[in-house]
Order: structure tokens, then sequence, then C-alpha cells
């Protein structure tokens, strides 16, 4: 991402195309009462006009997937990274036992975008479309579901990011990311969603156990952390405080100031510890 394209973005917007996340649909009966068994969330409370922002956690509490879920008045729709599309369709179909509820994967029926600030409605879209307030990258934006036969949208005040733009702003805006982050050894809470993505007095759900634990002790392995430095730092290098305390997930170049920022997962309670890349002889990182 360039300096401009920054200044662009955060005064102004942008605009990105997620055409490619995995998209389910989900009807019957007992479509609601079947997926809150399945998030951590509260699939009750997702508004018509919103997205709700959930995860799909094993029996250990530990991620599956992480989802957008928005309702319709005769289905709820949900999206996820694309290379769970596979995984998380089985894994959602594996539940539906005597439940009134039809998952059919609807990934190639639909274009999804994302756009925040801007002059509101972009130009060019066709009926039928949904349109619906979304934060998923740090900021107060707009999700945008049209048919995959719609012509796409036009955003002519804003830039749209390529993927090496957008995940350079969701490190710049602290977010975690399949696989990076969020994986199959992750606790929510571990990465920061226990306010974003969890509900805890929703009822119970797969792995609710586990997480209601952590809840109530505040302990947990690990934490993630956001940092920068004035050395290249690479995804894959350990932090160092005495012995291996964590590891660098997501890194980038800030464009404004060309320092290297990144996340980590670290032991919890260690990153005010002073970490070193590599070893105790590396370069000190900073928190940000």
């Amino acid at each position: 991402m360039t300096a401009e394209l920054f200044q662009q973005i955060t005064a102004h917007g942008a605009a990105v195309n997620l055409s490619s996340r995995a998209k389910f649909r989900l009807t019957g009966a007992d479509r609601v009462r079947y997926l809150n068994g399945q998030v951590t969330n509260d699939v009750r409370r997702v508004k018509a006009d919103e997205t709700l922002y959930a995860c799909v956690t094993d029996v250990k509490g530990r991620i599956a997937a992480d989802v957008r879920v928005h309702a319709r008045d005769d289905a709820l729709l949900l999206d996820a990274e694309p290379d769970l599309r596979e995984p998380l369709g089985m894994r959602l179909e594996r539940y539906i036992v005597a439940d009134d509820v039809e998952l059919t994967d609807v990934t190639e029926d639909w274009q999804l975008w994302h756009f925040w600030g801007g002059a509101g409605t972009p130009a060019g879209m066709e009926s039928p479309h949904h349109l619906l307030r979304s934060a998923r990258y740090g900021v107060e934006g707009l999700d945008l579901w049209l048919p995959a036969s719609a012509n796409a949208p036009t955003f002519d005040s804003l830039p749209l990011l390529s993927d090496a733009d957008l995940d350079t702003w969701r490190i710049l805006q602290k977010i975690p990311r399949w696989p990076h982050e969020l994986n199959a050894e992750t606790f929510p809470p571990e990465a920061g969603l226990e306010n974003k993505a969890m509900d805890f007095s929703k009822g119970c759900y797969i792995g609710q156990e586990v997480l209601s634990r952590i809840k109530t002790t505040s302990k947990m392995p690990r934490e993630m952390i956001a940092f920068e430095s004035d050395v290249v730092v690479n995804a894959g290098d350990e932090l160092w405080h005495e012995k291996a305390l964590g590891k660098v997930t997501s890194v980038t170049q800030h464009p404004a100031t060309g320092l290297t920022i990144g996340l980590a997962m670290v032991r919890q309670g260690t990153a005010q510890q002073g970490l070193r890349i590599g070893g105790n002889a590396g370069l000190p990182l900073r928190l940000r």
C-alpha cells in the first residue's frame, strides 16, 4: 500500500470485492435455533439491516471458522473465508439431525462487496440486492450482496483495494484473520474476539463450556498483540523473553512510516516483558 492510498483510505474510505468468500443459505423453521447452537454469538438478535460476527468452534472451544451472518425473511445467509467453503459446509451439515433446516452452498450465486466512506449507495446496482451495516474492517461500513449475474457496482469516489492492500489495512486495524491468527489452535478470546463475536448469556452452543470457563477465570494460553519494528520481521519468527513465548502471524510495512508492523500470538501476560525477535539476542519490538 502506498502512502497516497493510505491517506485516501483514511480520509475517504475504500471498497473491497469479497465475492470469492464462501457463502451459505440456511432455510427451514428451525434455522435460527439450529445456527444459534453452532456459533458463539446470538443469532436471535441479528437485525435485517446488519451483519452479526460470530465464530464456529469445536467441542474444545477452538475456532473452526469465523463467519458473518445476516437474516432475511425466509433464510439466514452467512459468509466465511474462501478456503473454509468445504470444511465449514461439512461441519454445519454434520449437526443437522432432526432439525427443520436445509443448508445450501450459494457461493457461486452471489457477489459480495464491502465499502466504507464515499457518498453512500454505489452506482450500477441491480435488484434484488441486500445492503447491510458491517464493521468487518474496523470502521463502520456496508456489505453489499448482489446476484452473480448482476453488473458489478461502481464505486466512483472510492479506491478498490487489492488483496495485498486489504491485508495491510486489516493489520493496521489489528484485525485477526483465518488462518493466520484464527485457526484450529485459537480460542476466540485469544484473538480479542470476546466483545466482537461472542455472547456469554445466549445459552448453549458447541464449545460453550470451555469458553465460559475462560471468561470466568480470565485465563487462556495465548493472546494476540500488535507490534512495530525498525527491522524486517517475517511471519513465523519466534518472539522471545528468556525463552520462546510466541510467533509472528502477520506482517506488513506501515504505508506512512515505513516501519514493519504486524500481529503475533504470544503467551498470555508476557507482552509487557520486552519481547525480542528470534532469540534473547534479537532486536526488541514495540507494542502498538
